[in-house]
This record gives structure tokens, sequence and C-alpha cells, in this order.
């Protein structure tokens, strides 16, 4: 199986951690050191991963930055195939008193909507509210953000430190996602804690980010399996974070026997160093080379993503691999 010219999706992808190194430099106007982007071998841990997103997060702080930086992303994925992607960011990050949530919304819509014409590469975007932020924040971005659902808007995600900030918090955001039909998906048990995966099923959430704990609980499992919930799982970050120790104790083939519709996805192209094409090879090699569970994974993100047409639509462009 050719991976890399297999057509792809990923659900899973911050824009502020997969910013071409080029992009980054072009924007901050000087060179930038590629160890200040990507992290070492040697990662010890999530606080050590989220350094690496200073650089980029300084470039999306005006409507030229967030626009080029959306535009030379898909740039970049198409090189390798990927036809949908569905890319998260936080709009608040950017907000400040010369730039609203609206202008930094748009600034990025611009830049998929330019990209998607010049590349062909379908999109979404989840916009991410967080954790450290307040109700008002969070609610307002929201109520921002609701106004682009389904003009380049495809769902609401939590994100942010999961330890320090317990889903239970942050229920009044979601049972107004739900009042205005903003589809969701929570970051959930990527730091082992299964208490906000059982939160994000009884929130509704349509997936979760990573989902690693779901795999200290068997009828949960079931319960995710019955109800189609995606798990949007990214091994390489979560190896890097140490969310998990190594494939070993990493659950992905055990969710997938359980029915759970798994997918596999790349998280932060740049601050990881991966790529769709490294992910699903690694899964490959690991599973001892087999053809069906990759596309299995690649049906599963088709019938998961936000966008109801996409899984007829890759589903053609599968025939005959």
């Amino acid at each position: 199986m050719d991976i890399k010219t297999i057509p792809k999706l990923d659900l899973h992808c911050h824009l502020d951690g997969s910013l071409t190194k080029a992009m980054i430099e072009r924007h901050l106007g000087k060179p930038i050191p590629e160890d200040a982007l990507t992290v070492s071998e040697d990662c010890r841990s999530l606080t050590e991963y989220l350094e690496k997103f200073d650089l980029p997060v300084q470039c999306l702080q005006d409507e030229a930055g967030l626009e080029d930086g959306a535009y030379t992303f898909v740039e970049e994925i198409a090189k390798e195939h990927v036809e949908y992607i569905e890319v998260r960011f936080a709009p608040m990050l950017s907000v400040h008193e010369n730039l609203s949530c609206a202008k930094v919304i748009e600034a990025v819509r611009k830049g998929m909507e330019r990209a998607k014409t010049d590349f062909q590469v379908q999109y979404g975007i989840i916009v991410c509210a967080m954790r450290n932020h307040s109700q008002e924040q969070n609610l307002s971005m929201l109520k921002c953000a609701r106004e682009y659902l389904g003009h380049g808007v495809c769902a609401l995600d939590l994100a942010g430190d999961e330890s320090a900030f317990p889903t239970a918090e942050f229920r009044d955001i979601f049972v107004e996602a739900k009042r205005l039909c903003m589809p969701f998906t929570i970051h959930s048990g990527e730091t082992g804690n299964l208490d906000n995966v059982r939160e994000a099923y009884e929130l509704g959430a349509r997936r979760i980010g990573h989902g690693i704990a779901l795999q200290k609980d068997q009828e949960l499992m079931k319960a995710y399996a019955n109800a189609g919930i995606g798990v949007e799982m990214c091994p390489t970050s979560n190896f890097q974070t140490k969310a998990a120790s190594g494939w070993r104790d990493y659950p992905l083939r055990q969710f997938v026997d359980a029915g759970i519709k798994v997918s596999i996805n790349t998280d932060n192209r740049t601050v990881s160093g991966t790529t769709m094409t490294k992910e699903l090879t690694r899964v490959y090699e690991q599973y001892g080379q087999d053809d069906e569970l990759i596309l299995t994974l690649l049906r599963n993100a088709a019938e998961t993503a936000f966008d109801p047409e996409i899984k007829e639509i890759m589903e053609t462009k599968w025939k005959g691999i």
C-alpha cells in the first residue's frame, strides 16, 4: 500500500502547531532554528511540548498572519494528498483591541478558502474554547463563531490543560452549543482522566480528541461504540507528551476491535514533526502492514467528519485501492 498517495483526511490538527517554518520566519522576519518549533525525541511532558507554541502564536496576531498561516498550511498538506482537513484553532488567542473575534475567524476562513480553490482541499474550521479562559470569553467566542457555522466553521472544541480544568466546569458552554445547534468535539482523556471522557459522552460530543483514558472502562467503550462517537487519536503527539509510553500500552487496536470509530490524526504537524503519511505509516508498520486497518481508520474519519458529504466523496476516491 502506497500510503503517501492515498487520499487522506485529518480531523485533529491545530493551526498554530502546524504553521510551516517558512511562514513563521517570513512573518517574524528572522531565521528560526528547527528546535524552537519542533520537540526533540526526548520530550518529557505536555508542559515541555506546549512551549513550542510561543513563536507560532506570535504569527497569528493580525489578519495577514492568520490568512497566510491558513493558506500555507493547506498548501503543505496538499503535497501528501490530504484532501479533507478539519483545522482547529482558538480565536480568542488572537483577539485584542485591534482585532475582533469575527475578523480573526474571517481571516482564517479567507486563507482556507483561497487554498481550497488553489489546492482542491476540502476543509472545516473547528473553533476552540480554552480551559484557561473565562466562561464569558468562551461563550462570547461561541456566539461569534456560530454566525459562521456552515460558512467555513464546522464545530466547537474545548482545548487546554485537562488536568487543571476538568470538563465538568464547562458544561454551560456545551449546553449553549447544543441550543445553538453547534456540533462539538472535546479534548478528553489525553492526560489519563476518565471522568472527562465520561463527561464528553454525557454532554453529547460527536467526537473526542485523543481519548486514551477510555481504555480504563469497558462499559464506556461499548457506549462509545454503540453511539458511533469518533475518537481522534494522534500517536506521535501522544508518545511525545507521555500520554502513552509507547505502542505496547497504546489502545488503538483495542478501540478498533471494540467497534469504536477511531481515526488517526497529526495533532500538530510542526511541533510534532509529523505528517498524515508518517502517522499512517507508523500504524501500518506497527500492526503488520494491514491494508484493511488503514482503510478502516480512513473510513472512520470520513464517517465521523463534521461535513456529512465527505464520506461519499472519499469513498469514490478510495475505489480500487
